[in-house]
């Protein structure tokens, strides 16, 4: 539904429940709804990456083809979602945690977000997700290991 109908009040609503919706599919390890929640060619930017990361995926395939494989090498949850209103009602901008780990090396994945993400119609246009890549890092167990989870 287009927004021409809808309050502030409304679109803002939908906006943060896109977002909740967002956190519920990665750790449910539903990549394909995930994805669904995304404009055609939705950004999604690391400005925080470290080299070798991408700064960057556009599209709905990309973004398929990064995250795929997130449920087999991460067990996580989200928890103390706040979300801080702004003027814009399609904006959602929310401070977040995770808890859990990698599967693989077992070590811990508890990591602290922020996250700005622009929606339209429901649908995330731009995600810019700022979290700390040593956090990433260490679970992995090597930058390398990192690098190439993010190709």
């Amino acid at each position: 539904m287009n927004n021409n109908k809808l309050t502030a009040g409304a679109i803002r609503e939908r906006a943060q429940e896109t977002f909740w919706n967002h956190l519920k599919y990665l750790s449910g390890g539903d990549i394909e709804a995930w994805v669904n929640l995304w404009h055609e060619d939705g950004i999604l930017e690391f400005p925080y990456g470290p080299a070798g990361f991408p700064e960057f995926k556009q599209g709905k395939a990309d973004m398929y083809e990064y995250m795929q494989n997130f449920p087999k090498h991460f067990e996580v949850q989200f928890t103390e979602l706040e979300f801080h209103p702004a003027v814009d009602p399609e904006l959602v901008i929310a401070e977040f945690k995770s808890t859990g780990k990698h599967r693989e090396t077992g070590n811990p994945y508890n990591q602290t977000y922020i996250s700005v993400v622009e929606t339209k119609d429901g649908l995330i246009t731009r995600y810019r997700d700022f979290w700390n890549p040593l956090v990433a890092i260490e679970s992995v167990g090597s930058m390398n290991q990192a690098v190439q989870f993010s190709a």
